[in-house]
């Protein structure tokens, strides 16, 4: 059974940081590409960043260019998201997805101004 677990979301002020996990088990985390999306209130899911099976490539959602970084520890199992300069408009619930199958339950990110 697949399982991805998300933690490190909160509360923080604008211009603070923030680093999300998503640790994955019950599939050869390697072998997949990685991504994570958010859903703010009243609004789609939508794309924020994604980094590839082998790390190499790594793509971002003009929105949060310059100020997130995805990273992957294979070894680990987990995914991460390393997020600074957070702006109100950042606020949402942050979601994990491996391949294009499996999602993770939601971590919720606030950023107060």
């Amino acid at each position: 059974q697949v399982q991805l677990v998300e933690s490190g979301g909160g509360l923080v002020q604008a211009g603070g940081s923030l680093r999300l996990s998503c640790v994955a088990s019950g599939l050869t985390f390697s072998l997949y590409d990685l991504g994570w999306f958010r859903q703010a209130p009243g609004k789609e899911r939508e794309f924020v960043a994604t980094i590839s099976w082998s790390g190499d490539t790594t793509y971002y959602a003009d929105s949060v260019k310059g100020r997130f970084t995805i990273s992957r520890d294979n070894a680990k199992n987990t995914v991460y998201l390393e997020m600074n300069s957070l702006k109100p408009e950042d606020t949402a619930v942050y979601y994990c997805r491996v391949g294009s199958v499996y999602w993770g339950q939601g971590t919720q990110v606030t950023v107060s101004s």
